[in-house]
């Protein structure tokens, strides 16, 4: 009976290992996992050859970080199919990009590497001639010049990654505003760093150092709220039409 007992603790003890494995990966609300996904993209528009002049530092968008999770929980390696609606996916932008990267077991996950995985494909864009010889999508969005906006997010799936392995393994989606990889166009001017910027240059970035009033930055902060205010208000106008409606069924609307 000992014996049992020991070999059922054991089997706890490695069933509670898995799960605290489980709950490791970072939320969009753990600020050293948004200082690193941010660091990570700038560190690789800095790095880009032939240098750009009109490269825009990056930074950290919530409501983007938001729409990252909410498809990675989807679990499922392919693109977000509302990407190509307007204000469907962010409150603001009107067009998002979006970079997945998938991988099994979950523990192989970290930001850095699956930045490296995308800048990777540097190999295979030509700046000059503005075509692939492989994938590199992924990389020309991190170096688009004009998506200064990021939100990322990291979703474990128990159950395999749809379109990609039955395994355990994680999901990890990056979405940008405005969007890159337009069509016929380079990420980037070439030129000297900065040369084009109307501000601060910070390691070969354009960064400004003010806020303007559409900056998405003061929407961001009121995003949650929005998310739980407007189904409540859906709710209550649907509330009112039915009492209206109760109350004076003879009541007629007319244009």
């Amino acid at each position: 009976f000992c014996q049992v007992l020991l070999q059922m603790l054991l089997w706890a003890v490695v069933i509670l290992d898995l799960g605290t494995l489980s709950m490791s990966l970072p939320q969009i609300s753990d600020k050293n996992f948004t200082a690193e996904c941010v660091r990570e993209h700038n560190e690789a528009r800095s790095a880009v050859s032939p240098s750009s002049s009109n490269m825009l530092y990056m930074s950290w968008d919530e409501a983007l970080a938001v729409t990252a999770r909410a498809w990675a929980k989807h679990c499922q390696f392919k693109h977000n199919i509302y990407l190509k609606e307007v204000q469907r996916v962010h409150p603001t932008y009107h067009s998002v990009g979006e970079n997945i990267w998938v991988g099994t077991p979950p523990s192989h996950f970290s930001v850095k590497g699956a930045l490296k995985s995308w800048v990777d494909e540097k190999q295979f864009y030509s700046y000059e001639a503005n075509s692939c010889k492989g994938m590199c999508g992924h990389y020309t969005q991190v170096v688009w010049a004009n998506s200064y906006k990021v939100g990322c997010a990291v979703q474990l799936c128990p159950n395999g990654i749809k379109h990609f392995d039955g395994r355990e393994g994680a999901i990890f989606v990056c979405n940008y505003a405005p969007s890159g990889n337009w069509f016929g166009k380079k990420p980037y001017a070439e030129g000297n760093s900065c040369s084009e910027c109307k501000d601060i240059c910070e390691r070969g970035l354009c960064r400004y150092s003010w806020t303007p009033d559409w900056d998405p930055d003061n929407f961001s902060k009121n995003f949650k709220v929005i998310l739980i205010v407007r189904p409540i208000f859906l709710i209550l106008v649907c509330i009112s039409a039915y009492a209206v409606r109760y109350f004076y069924p003879d009541v007629f609307c007319y244009e």
